[in-house]
């Protein structure tokens, strides 16, 4: 029995001012390829399908594409939501579904939902936990004691009639960590003391009864405490912070009970992203220009600010998503003390020796109106200063 594992496909978002459909509907291509070649059974999806609560119609289609060629093709396909989807939009049409052996759990009603997948003489109990509150869970278990997201998703686990001896995977949205440090985070996730983007830590030994546990929510593909623990990561990179990630889609192989084998598979996407670094001039050399295409966060090293600069770099490298300085005015200013910096200090004087610092000039007083207009038209200003 094969299983493919995927998460946070976050269908529908753009990167920047760029709209990604066309690099999403190469990927799913890529999925549905992948699933064809290796003889996947069952396609795991963890949570974050749509980027937005209200998807966009381009993301609809996409997902319905993905859904129905699957579908033609007899493989299983088993979904939770995530923090990102709307319960009510990812379920609507759930119940038609599960004719086409596509199972949807988008909200927690009590019970685990599970589904047992039969493909030959094995079997496997599928559990789909999606995203949920520790509010969510007291009200339908208020017996149990419940403070955090952990004790909910222990309070649930508990509750379940779990068969041991059976094979048992487990599909989750949530933020679990391992017994000494946390997954690695990239993405828009930001990791505080007890939760990552509103989504709190779970101990990841809370899964010790599964066989897998295929998690979503975290963009790094990674295991959490044992290899059968893993994030996917999303398919693609979404941000800066995930320029560096070997992207991937995990293929799980059940022999029989406590015999799996798990294959990371690599995916290539249609505009790979890249960091590039150093001044202007160097980096738009036709000696060092390679991939054109790709998407581009450019940090230009020159001492001087350069006028235009997005205009000139997307003349070679069009699909540039943002340009930032790392240069010695850069530099000074990360080292100032914001907290004291407007002490005893009028407006005028903060932005004189802001411009100084950027641009190593002084404000024109032409200038200087126009950025008392715009603080008093944001309310930092008032008449009188």
């Amino acid at each position: 029995m094969k299983l493919m594992h995927v998460g946070d496909l976050h269908l529908g978002k753009s990167l920047g001012d760029f709209d990604l459909t066309e690099d999403q509907e190469y990927l799913l291509d890529q999925l549905l390829d992948i699933v064809e070649k290796q003889s996947v059974d069952a396609v795991l999806i963890a949570g974050d399908v749509y980027d937005k609560s209200i998807p966009s119609e381009a993301a609809t289609r996409m997902l319905d594409y993905f859904l129905s060629r699957l579908a033609k093709n007899q493989v299983y396909v088993f979904i939770v939501s995530g923090n990102h989807d709307s319960d009510e939009r990812l379920n609507y049409g759930s119940d038609l579904f599960e004719t086409n052996h596509i199972y949807i759990s988008t909200k927690f009603d009590g019970d685990l939902y599970k589904q047992t997948l039969k493909i030959g003489g094995e079997e496997a109990d599928i559990y789909l936990l999606p995203f949920v509150k520790a509010s969510q869970v007291r009200h339908f278990l208020p017996e149990a004691k419940i403070e955090s997201y952990d004790d909910a998703v222990r309070a649930i686990l508990e509750r379940t009639k779990i068969d041991e001896s059976r094979n048992n995977i487990l599909v989750a949205h949530q933020f679990v960590m391992g017994k000494s440090e946390d997954p690695k985070l990239s993405g828009s996730e930001s990791l505080g003391t007890q939760s990552v983007g509103t989504v709190e830590k779970i101990g990841y030994d809370c899964f010790d009864v599964f066989d897998y546990v295929a998690l979503g929510h975290i963009h790094s593909p990674q295991q959490v405490g044992r290899r059968e623990v893993r994030y996917s990561g999303s398919p693609l990179k979404y941000s800066l912070s995930e320029v560096d990630n070997e992207k991937s889609v995990s293929l799980i192989t059940l022999y029989g009970k406590g015999e799996i084998e798990i294959e990371l598979v690599p995916i290539k996407p249609m505009r790979n992203m890249r960091h590039l670094k150093g001044r202007m001039n160097d980096l738009l050399d036709s000696a060092n220009i390679t991939a054109p295409e790709d998407f581009i966060y450019a940090t230009l090293t020159d001492e001087e600010m350069i006028s235009d600069a997005m205009g000139i770099f997307q003349q070679v490298y069009p699909n540039t998503v943002k340009i930032d300085y790392d240069n010695s005015h850069t530099r000074e200013i990360e080292q100032v003390d914001i907290s004291r910096i407007a002490e005893n200090r009028s407006f005028a004087e903060l932005i004189r020796d802001f411009y100084r610092q950027i641009y190593s000039c002084e404000i024109s007083e032409e200038e200087m109106d126009v950025m008392r207009t715009v603080a008093r038209e944001a309310g930092v200003l008032h008449e009188a200063d």
